[in-house]
């Protein structure tokens, strides 16, 4: 038997900011698929292609069939994807200043092959302009390629954020200095913020962030409100308590709180924290909802927010919940058409 302190560190617990799961020695799987198809539409559609014989350009993305996940296992990344897509393209000779449409068909984007390696068929629509299929067989299948490499590249680190937890908490240093938090997307309104500190005493952080939904402010406000709404976008059983000192429970545990102040359609305050997080340390998040011409702005301030845990917990409210809320709002849209 190993002396006290001198067992496998794997299962040391003591001082861990991420004790439910040791030093990542679990496996553990995130469903890549709903950010996927965002990702892929967003890398894909739009793509320029010009050259001698004219210009052509990448359309919708017509048919998007597979999935993609990620799992962690003794501290490393695994990743499963596999996917059949199809794109539309258009295109004008130069010469002639003939317009011609066709298709780009990637039957089989998986792990199991490079991306230099993956199956790209480029088909045009009867009649002439095949200069215009051949400038998309080169020129726009290495177009194609490089989306692809940029999907990827995504998939191993944006979508990652988070999932490597850190092995110990700060616990009990001082930072004095200020610090911006990161982030740069068109979602994120991030201004310098000085570090604060709440509950037990670790270095935290004020993230701030906006986003526009295709709602009303009621309905917005409802959906982080009503317990079968939550778990429609959560894609898990909740414990949703919407009144003052009311618990709120997400995400099988891995999120909780309380909710401290509701403003119907209007503003919501809870305690909010993650279960990697130190004991007992909990963020406050403000809910502001703005109507803005037929869709709502959403302003969220989050106070107190570990410094480690930064860049997870502004992934976890852009996937986890943004992402999820934008799909549940098109869903119900689709349904009364």
């Amino acid at each position: 038997m190993a002396k006290w302190g001198q067992g496998d560190p794997r299962w040391i617990v003591e001082e861990r900011a991420d004790a439910t799961n040791v030093n990542n020695w679990h496996w553990t799987e995130r469903d890549a698929t709903s950010w996927s198809k965002r990702k892929l539409k967003e890398v894909l559609e739009g793509l320029v292609v010009e050259g001698e014989a004219g210009r052509c350009e990448i359309g919708d993305l017509k048919h998007v069939e597979g999935e993609a996940s990620c799992n962690s296992r003794k501290g490393k990344l695994i990743f499963f994807y596999e996917w059949n897509l199809r794109l539309s393209w258009k295109g004008t000779v130069k010469e002639s200043g003939e317009k011609h449409k066709g298709s780009v068909e990637i039957p089989n984007l998986s792990e199991e092959n490079e991306v230099d390696d993956t199956e790209i068929n480029v088909s045009k629509k009867k009649g002439e302009g095949d200069v215009l299929k051949e400038l998309m067989r080169t020129e726009g299948t290495t177009k194609v390629r490089e989306a692809l490499r940029d999907y990827l590249k995504a998939l191993k680190t944006e979508f990652t954020l988070g999932m490597i937890l850190p092995t110990k908490a700060p616990v009990g240093q001082e930072l004095t200095t200020e610090r911006r938090p990161s982030g740069n997307t068109t979602q994120d309104s991030v201004s310098p913020q000085p570090v604060d500190t709440v509950g037990v005493k670790i270095p935290t952080v004020r993230i701030l962030m906006r986003e526009m939904f295709n709602s009303s402010a009621d309905e917005l406000y409802s959906i982080f409100t009503t317990k079968e709404l939550v778990q429609k976008f959560s894609k898990c059983p909740a414990v949703i308590e919407a009144e003052k000192g009311g618990k709120l429970q997400m995400f099988e545990g891995c999120v909780s709180g309380e909710y401290t102040e509701l403003v119907p359609s209007q503003r919501i305050v809870l305690k909010w924290r993650c279960r990697s997080w130190p004991d007992e340390h909990y963020a406050t998040v403000a809910l502001n909802f703005k109507d803005v011409v037929a869709q709502t702005e959403l302003q969220l301030e989050c106070k107190g927010v570990p410094v480690s845990s930064e860049e997870s917990t502004r992934q976890c409210w852009k996937q986890q919940y943004f992402e999820e809320i934008h799909i549940l709002l098109q869903q119900s849209k689709e349904s009364m058409e």
